[in-house]
């Protein structure tokens, strides 16, 4: 081992690094748990999806014009630009759209189909980045999203019968897939153009009312208004855990812990939201299901760590992370 290797080992596990390192698994730990309650929340409250994402991009956009202000308040910066606000639109629009229809889809299938067919979207981030920012993926890559498509066909046709899945909420989920590809795209070419988080997210979540607010009018019959308690509950959790919480863990965590890392955490979400689902609100998983299960986070997970270590995939976690 030359003096250099012994430097780089020693600065590797330096105190300091690692607890960065020990910051960033609990800061994605945190955010992994809390984007995966949101399904069972929003199927716990009863309530009409589109009219809980409706609000709940309500309570995001003040949470985030909160954070602008007081920051802009101390360092006296500007507020964002109409250039901005223009960069941003299309992320926003599509985000809008996806959370309205994936909390849709959530109350119309089941949690293991909802969440598992969701978490194909970086198989299709792949060939689309290549395509359309002239990125050099590592196609090899791919072999692996094989093993998760064959782990998602085992979770859709191996569940019990009279289940809570349902056809047309899967193929709903699929239109949610390619909305959020469609977010993930537009939020890279934004934030490429130098817009900073704070700015983005504070402009994506009014933006998203735009085409959210229209969706739930359309499901809702226009009854916005119409939230229980229990809804309320929920548009109020998943405006501090999703909204603000994640979000704010996955800042942290990209300053501490490779893409790579993050990816591969990332991949123990939808299971978990099936965990909580069969815990809260009793529904069923087959022993096939657990196997697909088990296939796609592994297949994933490969997946991810193989593309994303050359950073040859748009990264899912800019600003985020799903995943609502």
């Amino acid at each position: 081992m030359t003096a250099r290797d012994t430097t780089d080992v020693a600065t590797d596990a330096s105190p300091e690094r690692l607890r960065r390192r020990a910051v960033g698994v609990v800061a994605m730990t945190i955010a992994v748990l809390s984007f995966s309650v949101s399904s069972p929340l929003i199927k716990w409250s009863g309530e009409t999806g589109s009219v809980i994402a409706f609000w709940r991009m309500i309570g995001a956009a003040v949470a985030w014009w909160a954070v602008l202000f007081v920051l802009r308040h101390r360092s006296g910066r500007s507020y964002p630009s109409a250039t901005t606000w223009r960069m941003v639109a299309p992320a926003g629009l599509f985000f809008g759209a996806n959370i309205a229809l994936f909390f849709t889809a959530v109350t119309r299938t089941s949690i293991a189909h909802a969440e598992f067919i969701a978490a194909l979207a970086p198989l299709i981030l792949l060939p689309a980045g290549a395509f359309l920012f002239g990125e050099h993926p590592n196609w090899g890559a791919l072999r692996f999203g094989l093993i998760s498509i064959v782990g998602v066909a085992m979770v859709l046709f191996f569940g019990h019968a009279g289940g809570d899945a349902s056809v047309g909420g899967d193929l709903l989920m699929i239109v949610v897939v390619a909305l959020w590809t469609g977010y993930l795209l537009a939020s890279k070419r934004a934030l490429r153009t130098g817009i900073d988080t704070i700015d983005f997210m504070s402009c994506v979540m009014p933006l998203g009312m735009l085409t959210a607010g229209p969706i739930a009018l359309v499901i809702a019959g226009g009854g916005v208004l119409d939230l229980g308690a229990k809804g309320w509950v929920v548009v109020l959790a998943m405006t501090v855990l999703t909204g603000m919480v994640a979000h704010g863990c996955i800042v942290v965590a990209q300053g501490s812990l490779p893409v790579a890392s993050i990816g591969v955490m990332q991949t123990a979400q939808p299971a978990l939201a099936v965990l909580w689902g069969f815990i809260f609100l009793g529904e069923d998983i087959g022993a096939l299901q657990v196997v697909g299960m088990a296939l796609v986070m592994f297949g994933l997970g490969l997946f991810t760590w193989k593309s994303q270590a050359d950073r040859s995939v748009p990264d899912p976690t800019e600003p985020i992370p799903n995943e609502r």
